[in-house]
């Protein structure tokens, strides 16, 4: 059972997390969201000032487009702003850009300061990332002013939305409508009337949805990383000190160290399904449909991309962006110049006009169909901003203010203690089979590899299977069985049989007898997928078991990961599918990409 004080929590916050229109007409258009392709090399000119920005991932969408058009410009002899040939020794301008997750930048930037020797070294000319937070927390843990806030100009705007299924949308509308009298399109729907579905003894079955399941399914990302999600849990932050009747206009650091405000983010948080890394990845997830996620907070650019089918999975139905009443974050992916020794005044001032082309209505027109809101107020707002593609132009503004950068830096430092904490087993395959390859060995490292990422109040337990299925480790906390896991782990040796079926299942079948909602529960199996055990357990037993998981308050998370060139694919993707998860590769030159989309989950 959930507590009362986080159903308390969740409908203040929800109060705070509204979202963010704008008003403008629009018109049908064609094909947006192009995706980025590579721009064609053009020479530098022997002459140029030569600068280079970090820009966010989103924004490869159409910075590298207006970085090769603003170079081939000048290769040419041509101002690209002006469109007039360059002047008597105004020399030409070349920039060298790339993307990265803006909470890794921002840390690369303050460690080129102050910790040059770093394995994370950035030093960009121009940093732009998602939301000005960062360039904030850049100054606050450089202990200097690298950028200087007032001259950071926004280039693109995407309010953050919580984006909802329209068939949950709609049976929200359709029942709240039928209790209150109203016409179904008048009635204002919020965080409140999302918790009464979440409270609802029966869940989405008593708001018309066949087989609904008894809770909401709901995520977001990391916040040392992502933009999205750094907003999110300062959101949150703010809904809890508000529920223990703190009602400061701006947190303070007072608040934030609150043990009663950190317990109630820590109460939000026990709502989540699962984290993820990034963003980008989490689009991918989200993608799968009702099934996987109810609603998500997201840019409304992230929205747009899913709605217009151009994720790996096609979704299942539109999403529709939910604003409530009140307060979000806009994200402006800002321009900010550096302040540091590796950026001359000239390449200022180069950063500078770069940042004036982007600006420009041409790019801001680019920068429109990609499903941003232009920066540029002469661009009027367009297509894909229409009704059908999920988005409501009309809906009022009202932003929450961003805490002071050392209040910002507390809430991300709280982090660790405030999120939800996960059980993990272990699922490792060593069968005959798994000698050949080298897959045992590669699986070995990846799953050692991947316990020392954990954190230490994560429990982790690991079983094994060949022709039986044995607990070498009992679930426990990190912190104290760490060495017995990885011994354990190092030790591991083929044998005959493979009852990956029996396994699957027995394991999966652990977990369920405990519904315990405070926790993420996963199984990581690590396997080349083929079963040639006694066939007492089935295929179909296993994705039952599956199944009946998911209709729990907690469902358990199955992530298979692939070993070997013959891997059985189709039966773990099978066992996947139902978990609403995805088959990775465990092939040794993918470990620590393997590693970072698993840890991710936690």
């Amino acid at each position: 059972m959930r507590q009362l004080s986080a159903i308390r929590l969740l409908i203040v916050m929800i109060a705070l997390f509204g979202l963010v229109g704008c008003n403008s007409g629009a018109s049908n258009q064609s094909v947006v969201f192009e995706q980025s392709q590579p721009t064609a090399i053009v020479e530098r000119p022997a002459n140029a000032i030569e600068i280079s920005i970090i820009y966010a991932p989103e924004s490869a969408l159409y910075l590298p487009q207006a970085i090769e058009e603003f170079n081939r410009a000048y290769a040419n002899g041509v101002n690209p702003i002006t469109g007039q040939p360059l002047a008597s020794g105004e020399r030409p301008i070349y920039v060298v850009g790339k993307s990265g997750s803006s909470g890794t930048v921002m840390q690369g930037i303050v460690n080129a300061i102050i910790s040059p020797n770093n394995q994370n070294v950035e030093r960009p000319t121009i940093f732009a990332p998602s939301v000005s937070h960062w360039l904030a927390l850049a100054n606050y843990f450089a202990g200097r002013e690298l950028f200087n806030l007032a001259e950071a100009r926004p280039t693109a705007l995407a309010p953050v939305v919580m984006a909802i299924w329209k068939s949950r949308l709609d049976a929200i509308r359709n029942t709240v409508a039928s209790r209150t009298g109203q016409n179904p399109e008048d009635v204002q729907i919020g965080w409140e009337e999302l918790l009464q579905v979440l409270n609802s003894p029966n869940g989405w079955q008593d708001y018309g949805i066949p087989n609904g399941r008894r809770t909401v399914y709901y995520g977001h990302t990391d916040p040392y990383i992502s933009s999205t999600a750094l907003s999110t849990l300062i959101a949150e932050f703010y809904a809890s000190a508000r529920a223990n009747g703190i009602t400061e206009r701006r947190l303070t650091l007072g608040t934030v160290n609150n043990p009663d405000v950190q317990q109630g983010v820590r109460n939000i948080e026990q709502l989540i399904r699962h984290y993820s890394r990034r963003t980008t990845e989490f689009k991918e997830y989200i993608a799968q449909g009702p099934d996987y996620l109810d609603f998500v907070a997201l840019e409304e650019n992230d929205l747009l991309f899913i709605n217009m089918g151009l994720t790996e999975i096609r979704p299942p139905e539109q999403l529709v962006a939910l604003y409530p009443k009140e307060g979000t974050f806009w994200h402006e992916h800002p321009f900010g110049i550096l302040n540091a020794s590796w950026v001359s005044p000239e390449q200022a001032q180069a950063a500078r006009i770069f940042t004036d082309y982007v600006l420009t209505p041409s790019v801001q027109q680019r920068v429109m169909e990609q499903g941003f809101r232009p920066a540029n107020p002469d661009v009027p707002l367009g297509y894909p901003f229409v009704p059908e593609n999920g988005v409501d132009i009309n809906q009022p503004t009202t932003v929450l203010d961003v805490p002071a950068p050392e209040v910002v830096a507390a809430i991300q430092e709280s982090w660790a203690f405030v999120k939800k904490q996960a059980d993990i087993w272990l699922l490792l395959d060593v069968s005959g089979s798994m000698a050949n390859e080298n897959k045992l060995e590669q699986a070995k490292e990846a799953a050692i590899a991947f316990i020392a990422g954990l954190e230490s109040n994560t429990r982790v337990g690991l079983a094994v299977f060949s022709e039986q299925v044995e607990i070498l480790v009992e679930l426990g906390d990190l912190e104290r069985n760490s060495n017995i896991l990885r011994e354990a782990i190092l030790g591991l040796q083929p044998l005959a049989g493979t009852e990956l079926y029996k396994a699957t299942k027995t394991i999966i079948s652990l977990m369920n007898t405990s519904d315990d909602t405070d926790r993420i529960r996963a199984v990581i199996l690590l396997s080349d997928g083929e079963d040639t055990g006694d066939r007492t357990v089935t295929l179909n037993d296993v994705i039952n078991t599956i199944t009946a998981s998911r209709n729990a308050l907690n469902p358990v998370i199955l992530i298979p990961v692939a070993y070997g060139s013959a891997a059985d694919v189709t039966t773990l993707s099978r066992m996947a599918r139902a978990s609403n998860t995805r088959v990775q590769s465990g092939s040794a030159s993918d470990i620590q990409a393997l590693l970072e989309l698993i840890s991710s989950y936690f």
